[in-house]
């Protein structure tokens, strides 16, 4: 299948995605429990200047303020009947920005969870699942979107929904995962487990990874835990948060630095990630450093877990235990009591 992302693969070593969408739409003025996707139609022009910021600081690759975009979630602010509307919109302004700034960077529609469990625990089966990604697709398609960017994703039910959703579409896709609970996704979901499904799907996406989760370390460990299952025409994607959140001044923060960030980069680099970028609390300043980091780095030796813990900072949870390595672990546990001193 040709399309941008592939095409701007065959001929670059790695490419930069955007930062945290939430995070900079909270700074421009957006209040907790409203909806962001409203802003599409609502706000257009400080959408339009997010999308700016990030393609100044750099970035290949921007994905659009859709990630709630499916009826499920837009149900809780009464807004399932503009679906289509909404994620047509959003990655029309997108690629209104795109034009203006004379550069080739992909438009990514930004596909996130349903907020709903699936069966056996919940109401949701796979079909219903595929219906809701499908109708938020064919908005990101009608409104320019390169490919469809499925993020934060939890369960295998849900990204086999989302996966068929964009096949129906005939849209190419992405898709990462969060790996958050111990090295696994809420649902339990390896990054062993992604690469298997991948390697298993009819239409195989132009890339895969993780994002979100928890810290840098934990997500570059992760990706270092699925190495030995990858094939060579595998392409990686390591989208971490900024750091690890913390409560000051009455808000949630980020406590990633722009210097933490560029260590991150690198490291995701040497990790054979080819599609770098950040999550929550990521900004355009990060971003911007974090280009010149990758513009300036040569490709190094493979990181071990003690690299990247030195690098990022400790783990936040067991996620050494995925690579079944009781010398790293225990390396580990020495590392992480020396930085208490």
């Amino acid at each position: 299948m040709t399309n941008l992302l592939s095409e701007m693969l065959a001929t670059r070593p790695w490419l930069l995605a955007d930062g945290a969408t939430g995070t900079n739409l909270f700074a421009r003025g957006l209040q907790h429990g409203d909806a962001p996707e409203l802003w599409n139609l609502e706000e257009p022009e400080k959408v339009r200047a997010h999308y700016r910021d990030f393609i100044e600081a750099g970035s290949d690759i921007v994905l659009t303020n859709t990630f709630g975009g499916t009826a499920n979630r837009l149900k809780l602010h009464k807004l399932e009947g503009k679906v289509y509307e909404i994620n047509k919109a959003a990655a029309e302004l997108l690629a209104a920005e795109i034009a203006e700034s004379g550069r080739k960077i992909v438009n990514a529609g930004s596909v996130g969870p349903t907020g709903d469990l699936y069966e056996p625990l919940g109401p949701l089966t796979i079909e219903d699942g595929k219906n809701a990604f499908a109708a938020q697709m064919r908005g990101l398609k009608d409104g320019g979107a390169d490919v469809v960017w499925i993020e934060t994703i939890s369960s295998e039910e849900e990204l086999t929904a989302a996966l068929d959703a964009a096949d129906e579409t005939g849209m190419p896709s992405v898709c990462t995962l969060s790996f958050d609970t111990n090295g696994r996704t809420m649902m339990g979901m390896t990054p062993q487990r992604l690469v298997e499904m991948v390697h298993a799907r009819p239409v195989k996406p132009v890339a895969f990874g993780g994002n979100c989760g928890t810290g840098a370390s934990d997500l570059l460990v992760g990706l270092l835990s699925a190495r030995e299952s990858l094939a060579a025409d595998d392409i990686l994607i390591s989208k971490a948060n900024c750091g690890i959140p913390v409560f000051e001044d009455g808000a949630v923060r980020y406590n990633g630095t722009p210097e933490l960030m560029q260590a991150y980069a690198g490291l995701a680099v040497d990790l054979g990630a080819r599609i770098i970028g950040g999550c929550c609390g990521t900004t355009p300043e990060h971003v911007r450093a974090m280009r010149r980091a990758l513009e300036g780095h040569t490709k190094g030796d493979m990181p071990d877990m003690m690299a990247i813990v030195a690098a990022c900072g400790t783990l936040t949870g067991a996620t050494a235990e995925l690579l079944g390595d009781g010398e790293g672990k225990e390396s580990t546990r020495q590392r992480r009591g020396r930085r208490r001193n």
